[in-house]
């Protein structure tokens, strides 16, 4: 089949790489233009257009797709390179610009998208990170069918996936990547056979997983343990969470909530209780979380038990932040 790939991370890489192994003839490659990375600073290619690159495909980085939005000149010229490519199908998979309506009817199959859980729960732009987040004992990959609503099309096939009650953004990012892209290699064929047939999704369930803001990184240590720990499996790899200690910021990225911890309701929450058994635990507004990996500015993330060694973190220290991110002395 000829395929038009759009996508950006290593979530869409994986797809594109299996798509390309099962013979299917990539056309055309749309990713996000190369953004600035590493400590340089120097533009950088993204997954996607990496393999594309490695493998000769033509590639193409529109800023834009509306003809007449601000980046009309990009999307003109995208239009013309897709209607040269004459695709088959596009497949798309956390490409990062929304296809308007030409783009979506230019394909004989039109678009088809690889979405990271079971629609219509967590629609949109962090489905995993909501996921974690939640509390959800599962998500899987949904292949849809794109229309012009946000992520509302109806559905081709769907697999679920359990959450582990360890997995992190990270670690559950890397098994749904790789079930996605053995998804879109079953369901291509079928929809073109004829052999699938289209499902709309439920209007009960409906959910919305929203970008990740910068300001969401900050701790309220006034929040519930268990929610906090969710949170910070939630916010790894990325942005991380983050809390303060003595004025000066501090990365958590792993802890857990201590079930059968009692502690004297009068503590302040963010109040460090012990600093032993691996890990601080730190007094929230319901129950304990330990922190168990810690990471100070300009430095490493550290275990609990090497970070305790080089920080002078102590009983009845206050780590602190406030839920829009401005840092607080104890």
């Amino acid at each position: 089949m000829r395929l038009v790939f759009s996508g950006t991370p290593e979530f869409a890489r994986q797809a594109l790489e299996a798509l390309d192994a099962a013979g299917h003839e990539i056309v055309l490659v749309l990713s996000q233009p190369d953004r600035p990375a590493g400590r340089g600073m120097k533009l950088q290619a993204c997954a996607v257009k990496q393999y594309a690159m490695s493998r000769n495909f033509a590639t193409a980085q529109p800023q834009g797709l509306r003809l007449d939005g601000r980046f009309a000149e990009d999307a003109r010229a995208a239009q013309h390179t897709l209607m040269a490519a004459r695709p088959d199908a596009m497949v798309v998979a956390a490409y990062g610009l929304i296809l308007p309506q030409w783009a979506l009817d230019l394909p004989a199959l039109g678009c088809l998208n690889i979405h990271a859980s079971l629609l219509p729960r967590w629609r949109g732009a962090a489905p995993i990170h909501r996921a974690i987040e939640a509390g959800d004992e599962e998500t899987g990959v949904t292949i849809m069918q794109m229309d012009a609503g946000l992520d509302t099309g109806d559905m081709w096939l769907s697999e679920r996936m359990a959450i582990a009650p360890n997995d992190t953004t990270a670690t559950l990012h890397d098994r749904l990547a790789t079930m996605g892209a053995e998804l879109i290699v079953r369901a291509l064929p079928l929809v073109q056979e004829g052999a699938l047939r289209r499902q709309a999704q439920p209007e009960r369930g409906v959910s919305y997983a929203h970008k990740i803001e910068k300001a969401e990184a900050a701790i309220d240590w006034g929040l519930h343990a268990d929610a906090l720990a969710r949170k910070l499996r939630a916010l790894d790899p990325a942005p991380g969470a983050l809390s303060s200690w003595r004025g000066e910021p501090l990365k958590l990225w792993a802890g857990h909530a201590l079930t059968d911890a009692a502690r004297d309701e009068s503590v302040e929450p963010g109040t460090v209780l012990a600093t032993a058994n691996g890990g601080v635990d730190v007094a929230c507004g319901r129950g304990v979380l330990r922190l168990t990996q810690l990471q100070r500015a300009g430095a490493k993330r550290l275990p609990a038990g090497e970070f305790l060694r080089g920080a002078p973190l102590a009983v009845g220290d206050r780590l602190g932040l406030d839920p829009v991110g401005n840092h607080t002395k104890p």
